[in-house]
């Protein structure tokens, strides 16, 4: 039990602490640069040890339910800033802001150190000094890559550069061969500051891609056509625009949080060189927790705790809480100073109203029919939240062998497909399998989700509740079994009674549209599980006959894997593309060796 004797005895030093309830679950979590001075301040201790009346309700709240206090001593704020953030996505806790948008946008960059530069795309600041960055793309970074490509004759792969003659790019005129001298540093230069005009301004790419879409469609190549129709469609999004007259040449991301009664959103401008060039969202439901200055800091410790490149200034819709922290935290990381403003007047406070506009607009539409889907469900299955983020497991194998380990992620409304995880398992039999799965997407768990469904009954779903418990974290899990027949489990739509097995008990999928969507996210991970154990299985039997061909080993193998990323490609690569990786004889030997395969 907390008491003032617990409270005087805290170090007056830099940490971390943690509320708890008597039953020993994590309440808060909180950060303090004087740990004793920090957590008295929540209390009174005239007569006896009662809350702050001044503080809000929701700590008012907490504080009822807290029974004792836990500390971690670090070396500096930054740590603790850092420590805190880390400790409340591992651990929930139940009254803190649950943030759990972990993405890394990419960067498009080239790095001028070389002699003839090439675009890549990145996720982390790389370790040299003359690189050029272009993003965040939230979405759209390949197809404008691809698109810079079609239509620059650049260096066009990165294995390329080792190469000592002309390649088949060269051929097609995707490429001026510089590897063979036959174009000069500064012709280069000049192809590449054209892409970099076309690479900051998309409308460029545009309408290339219209005229060669037209083209295409007259001469009836119609599915080339419709590639195109598609990268178009990709770059068309990437053309934000700002009512708003950004007068200077200025770079800085804004972030601003609106929300309604039911769940909120942070959504984030990308300003570059006066232009709003990307934007992107995050929903959020822990609305009884709102406050917005923590909530800022924890976004902005959550979105620049990666490798990314960062600019000089942060716009945010209202003040941050540990502004001057988190500015100190930014600037080491980037090795420049980081201003973090809350401009009230003047174009940035202009954009900041845009921004919160665009942000009420998105909150509005976002809300569907899964949204009342996931509400049934929890409660039909006595859930302890409605599940936003739900984790979907399965495992494929032939009597143990190639077994994979399929992991599909549903987040808010749709499909995480950044998210989705496979995994090569050792184990034999399925509950070895399972074990074996969770225990590895534990390993590298950075947020945690609201729900795992396993594909199994009662013995994998306790399986799965063991497993967390032993990581002293907490999921809902829920498990959902195949109706056997003779047996045999049967798959047949419209015919599958499934069953999902939750705390209650086990309930038989019939029409009730929350169980059924249960039923469609389980087929989901079904499907990429026997995907993925079918890819395993054509590259074993291909990585065995490419070494079978006389000349071909584990070195070759390398050199052809690393230029054409899988076995596949390898299997469809043309004679002439090989023989630029291995040489003519050896891609001879296995072309000749695929045609005896075939014959």
């Amino acid at each position: 039990m907390l008491t003032k004797e617990k409270l005087n005895l805290l170090p007056e030093a830099c940490g971390v602490y943690k509320y708890l309830d008597k039953n020993g679950q994590l309440l808060y979590v909180g950060k303090a640069n004087n740990l004793r001075k920090r957590v008295k301040s929540y209390w009174r201790f005239k007569d006896s040890l009662r809350p702050n009346p001044n503080l809000s309700s929701r700590i008012l709240k907490m504080l009822k339910e807290v029974d004792e206090v836990e500390y971690i001593l670090v070396d500096s704020p930054i740590d603790a800033l850092i420590l805190e953030n880390s400790l409340i996505k591992k651990l929930r806790p139940k009254y803190n802001i649950l943030l759990r948008d972990d993405k890394t946008y990419p960067y498009i960059y080239i790095d001028l150190e070389e002699d003839f530069p090439r675009f890549e795309i990145t996720r982390k600041i790389l370790e040299k000094k003359k690189i050029l960055y272009w993003g965040p793309f939230p979405q759209g970074a390949n197809s404008l890559l691809k698109s810079l490509y079609d239509f620059f004759p650049l260096v066009q792969k990165k294995g390329l550069k080792r190469q000592k003659g002309a390649c088949l790019f060269y051929q097609i005129k995707k490429c001026l061969a510089p590897c063979e001298g036959k174009i000069s540093k500064e012709e280069y230069k000049k192809i590449l500051d054209q892409a970099i005009k076309a690479l900051e301004n998309p409308k460029i790419l545009i309408q290339n891609l219209n005229l060669k879409m037209l083209t295409l469609a007259q001469n009836e190549r119609f599915e080339e056509a419709l590639e195109i129709k598609k990268l178009k469609s990709d770059l068309e999004k990437l053309q934000l625009h700002s009512s708003l007259e950004i007068p200077k040449r200025e770079s800085f991301d804004l972030f601003v949080i609106e929300h309604d009664q039911i769940k909120g959103i942070i959504l984030r401008f990308f300003v570059r060189d006066g232009r709003v060039i990307s934007s992107s969202y995050t929903f959020f439901r822990d609305l009884e927790n709102l406050d917005l200055a923590k909530l800022y800091k924890q976004e902005l410790i959550s979105f620049y705790n990666l490798q990314i490149p960062l600019v000089k200034k942060i716009v945010l819709g209202s003040l941050v809480e540990d502004k001057e922290e988190i500015e100190e935290f930014l600037s080491k990381k980037s090795d420049q100073k980081i201003e973090v403003l809350t401009p009230k007047r003047g174009y940035k406070a202009d954009l900041i109203k845009l921004a919160l506009k665009n942000a009420k607009e998105i909150l509005k539409n976002s809300y569907t029919q899964v949204d009342f889907i996931k509400e049934a469900l929890a409660k039909r299955l006595k859930l302890k939240k409605v599940p936003n983020k739900i984790e979907i497991f399965d495992n494929s194998s032939i009597y143990g062998e190639d077994a994979v380990g399929a992991m599909v992620v549903w987040s808010e409304n749709s499909w995480e497909k950044d998210s989705f995880r496979r995994f090569n398992l050792e184990a034999k039999d399925e509950y070895s399998q399972t074990k074996e799965l969770l225990k590895r997407r534990l390993k590298e768990i950075d947020s945690l989700p609201d729900l795992w469904i396993i594909d199994g009954g009662d013995l994998l779903r306790d399986l799965a509740i063991k497993i967390l418990k032993e990581a002293n974290l907490e999921i809902d899990v829920i498990a959902i079994s195949k109706e056997k027949v003779n047996q045999k489990s049967n798959r047949a739509k419209g015919k599958a009674k499934d069953k999902i097995h939750f705390c209650d008990g086990i309930i038989e999928i019939e029409d009730q549209k929350d169980l059924l969507w249960v039923q469609r996210l389980r087929d989901k991970a079904h499907s990429f599980a026997l995907a993925s154990h079918r890819k395993k299985r054509l590259n074993s039997s291909l990585k065995s006959n490419l070494l079978s061909i006389n000349g071909i080993g584990q070195a070759t193998l390398k050199r052809l894997l690393d230029y054409f990323g899988s076995f596949e490609a390898i299997y469809l690569a043309k004679e002439e593309e090989l023989s630029m990786v291995v040489g003519k004889a050896k891609a001879k030997a296995i072309k000749n060796a695929q045609k005896g395969v075939k014959e």
